[in-house]
């Protein structure tokens, strides 16, 4: 997978990131091609600069942004009522790691319901609450690439969905 300087893409757990640079480095002996990434707005950071090397980047789960057709299945995986969760905490938030490590659109919105919807009833475990957060921050950041919209615009259809089960 290659990515050009300017593009912007998806870096999993931290949302959407320009592709800023390119640079060779030699470490340990071995010379590697880096892409340097800038994400904005990190969840926990202001500005966040990453080197991830470039045969490493699927293994990564960089991608590109999802399509518009996509985003609608999203909003429509948001708009899930009633999705099975574990009731057990540990296992629940082991499950919701995993399934933010893959880097997959549906999955970080699977997360984001499960959580938005728990929140509806009881207060988030602060690791659930900071999971939440960087899960939603993620999803609002990608689909605004994808739509074209700022994120604050994105945030609004992703509360549409999650309240009301609009895919729209």
């Amino acid at each position: 997978m290659i990515f050009d300087v300017g593009t912007r893409v998806v870096y999993p757990v931290h949302g959407v990131a320009d592709v800023v640079g390119r640079e060779r480095r030699t470490i340990g002996g071995e010379t590697l091609t880096y892409l340097v990434l800038t994400i904005s707005g990190a969840i926990f950071l202001d500005n966040l600069t990453l080197l991830v090397p470039e045969d490493r980047l699927e293994e990564l789960g960089v991608r590109h942004a999802v399509s518009a057709e996509d985003a609608i299945d999203v909003l429509a995986v948001l708009a899930v009522c009633d999705p099975r969760v574990a009731s057990n905490w540990s296992r629940r938030f082991k499950n919701h790691q995993e399934k933010l490590r893959t880097g997959d659109v549906f999955a970080c919105a699977e997360v984001v319901r499960n959580l938005a919807l728990r929140q509806r009833d009881k207060p988030l475990a602060p690791a659930e609450t900071a999971m939440y957060r960087q899960a939603r921050h993620g999803l609002v950041s990608e689909l605004a690439v994808t739509w074209g919209i700022s994120d604050d615009d994105a945030s609004s259809r992703v509360d549409r969905a999650l309240q009301t089960g609009s895919a729209s």
